[in-house]
């Protein structure tokens, strides 16, 4: 089915056997995708199923659910200190791909961007562009930014980590040969996270953590964690 194209819904607009599509949607199949009346597609929740469809004149019939297995068997949270200008766009759409389940904006105390409202539903905009293009299953969360403090204060996840490029401590590779369930990676800004912001995170069950001996751009850093829970998940 991967060379089918790929569209997400929200799970309101399945009826029945009919898939209604919205105005924006007809326009996107029909004129961008040059789709044509009897040609099939998958339409994508974002919450984990799919469907093969076929394009009838005004909306879309649906065939069959289909079986998708592109998930991986952890549940990833991406903490990130905002960076600055337009880089956390391609953190969102790169950890996407990565398999990231959710992705929590702080406002740490050297984050210079203070988002729009027309910010975050950007980036859910390209999250979901991002987990067609991949073939997810679900579209990850992404929450609306809060203050770093609050973040860790209410973390769950019985794994969390805290990324720290100064310092002695365990590289993050070495923790994961056995990690199940959730898994929090905290990420930080230009510049780090301050003493006060470690110490705090510390506080709250997370593990400061290494992901080597280099210093990593703040848009750089995510994908190297990601891709080091992936491997380890996945491997």
């Amino acid at each position: 089915m991967s060379q089918l194209q790929r569209i997400t819904i929200a799970p309101s607009q399945l009826q029945q056997e009919q898939v209604l599509l919205t105005t924006q949607q007809k326009h996107y199949l029909k004129r961008v995708l040059r789709l044509r009346e009897g040609d099939r597609f998958i339409v994508m929740d974002g919450l984990g199923k799919w469907w093969l469809a076929r394009l009838t004149e005004e909306q879309a019939q649906v065939l069959e659910e289909l079986a998708v297995k592109t998930e991986l068997p952890v549940a990833i949270t991406l903490m990130i200190a905002l960076p600055k200008g337009s880089g956390f766009d391609e953190v969102v759409r790169s950890c996407t791909e990565l398999g990231v389940a959710c992705i929590a904006p702080v406002l740490s105390d050297r984050t210079l961007l203070n988002p729009s409202p027309q910010k975050l539903e950007r980036w859910r905009r390209i999250a979901a562009e991002a987990a067609e293009q991949s073939e997810r299953a679900f579209v990850p969360t992404i929450l609306e930014p809060v203050a770093f403090s609050d973040a860790v204060n209410n973390v769950t996840a019985f794994h969390r980590y805290i990324c720290e490029a100064r310092g002695e401590y365990v590289h993050l590779q070495n923790l994961l040969t056995d990690i199940s369930g959730e898994i929090v990676i905290a990420i930080g800004p230009e510049g780090g996270w301050t003493d006060k912001e470690l110490e705090e995170a510390v506080t709250f069950g997370f593990q400061p953590v290494s992901l080597g001996g280099r210093i990593l751009r703040a848009v750089t850093a995510p994908l190297v964690a990601l891709s080091l829970i992936s491997a380890a998940c996945e491997g």
